[in-house]
């Protein structure tokens, strides 16, 4: 389970800032749900960036 917590947490963190920006979406904050929508792109992006970059110092 550690094994795949440590592998799969970026894809969680980012699922779930998707399903919180669709509920502030539909709860009526349209611009909040537009801002965090942008937190999996960015969530994903860093966590490619840190993988390559340990990959690159082993």
């Amino acid at each position: 389970m550690k094994h795949f917590l440590n592998t799969y947490y970026p894809i969680l963190l980012a699922f779930f800032s998707f399903v919180y920006s669709v509920y502030l979406w539909f709860t009526g904050n349209e611009l909040e749900g537009i801002y965090v929508g942008l937190w999996p792109i960015t969530i994903l992006g860093f966590a490619i960036a840190i993988r390559q970059r340990r990959r690159d110092d082993k």
